[in-house]
């Protein structure tokens, strides 16, 4: 829901995060700083690639805002504006599977100071550094504001492994009715990430290049109709990826509000689905399409007690500006 903004908010989050707004000139944005310098990016590096990646593999899926009430709706969706799309680009890595070299987990520490993790995904960025998830996979929606704790991604994890690299996150960037209001219309958001590393045996750790370039990125599209299908790739389960397809349709969630997402049929009902990513003329063979959704729920929208559908805010003009804005946030090397 849009909010006119008169203040600006600065906050602490569990592990002292600092939120600030953007410039007017991208009223709706909030970014916030992670591990922002080089030091406190080694620092978070070496916290979850110590002791063989003890972090990585103890952290349990990120059961927080889940289940939503929810109905099908029988319209289509409104554009607020012109469609935008930036196209994807493929990464140098040999895809595993039929799951895409961008898809991994973002792994946080919680407010119940535990470590957590959600789906994310490598999106398209002119510095090859960016990744997106749900807004409350990035921003702490348990504390008054702020991130949450020792972001980092994972390409391709499994069981610990880091096979293209763990990148440390440097800058989290959403929209300001998120962050503030909590919207459910704004659970989305974008992390810069720095440069990937690893950890040697020895203890050293050892940079290995910018995200984008290893893995790739996916496309980003806004203001579309409803797509004819969508591909949905995220860990219900945990370890190894799923894949769901399904026709988006429009959906009212209960509440005042009157938030009004998007959903696609799914079987899958678990918090280990938070922040899966919906591609759109998904490309088998390149393993790229148009990121035009992430999964911020599951929902019962036919009242029989099972969770039927994946709900993902519906990507309009203003994600499309928090996009843009978080599409130009640099980072770098951490070693």
């Amino acid at each position: 829901m849009r909010r006119a903004l008169i203040a600006l908010g600065i906050g602490l989050s569990v592990l002292a995060s600092t939120t600030v707004t953007a410039p007017a000139r991208a009223a709706s944005v909030v970014k916030v700083r992670l591990a922002y310098t080089m030091a406190d990016a080694q620092e978070v590096a070496r916290f979850w690639l110590a002791d063989g990646a003890a972090n990585l593999r103890n952290a349990t899926p990120y059961d927080v805002w889940t289940g939503l009430a929810g109905e099908r709706l029988a319209t289509d969706v409104v554009p607020s504006g012109p469609p935008y799309s930036v196209p994807p680009v493929e990464g140098t890595v040999q895809p595993v599977g039929d799951a895409p070299t961008t898809l991994g987990k973002v792994f946080f520490i919680g407010s119940d100071l535990a470590p957590h993790w959600c789906t994310g995904t490598s999106v398209q960025t002119a510095y090859r550094n960016l990744v997106a998830t749900a807004g409350h996979c990035m921003l702490d929606v348990e504390a008054p504001m702020g991130a949450l704790g020792k972001w980092v991604f994972v390409p391709g994890y499994s069981g610990g492994a880091v096979p293209h690299g763990l990148y440390v996150g440097k800058e989290a960037i959403g929209h300001y009715d998120f962050d503030d209001l909590r919207d459910r219309d704004r659970d989305y958001g974008f992390v810069a990430v720095h440069d990937g590393a690893v950890l040697s045996a020895a203890g050293v750790l050892t940079s290995v290049g910018r995200l984008g370039d290893n893995v790739g990125c996916q496309g980003m599209t806004f203001n579309q109709p409803l797509a004819p299908e969508a591909d949905l790739f995220g860990y219900p389960g945990g370890e190894s990826h799923e894949r769901v397809a399904g026709s988006p349709f429009a959906m009212l969630l209960a509440g005042p509000r009157e938030d009004r997402p998007v959903g696609v049929g799914s079987s899958f009902a678990g918090a280990g689905w938070l922040g899966s990513s919906w591609l759109t003329r998904y490309a088998g063979v390149s393993r790229t399409g148009y990121l035009n959704g992430i999964t911020m729920g599951v929902s019962d929208t036919d009242g029989d007690g099972r969770n039927d559908a994946s709900v993902s805010a519906y990507f309009d003009g203003e994600a499309a500006e928090v996009y843009r804005y978080a599409a130009h946030r640099w980072s770098g090397p951490i070693a």
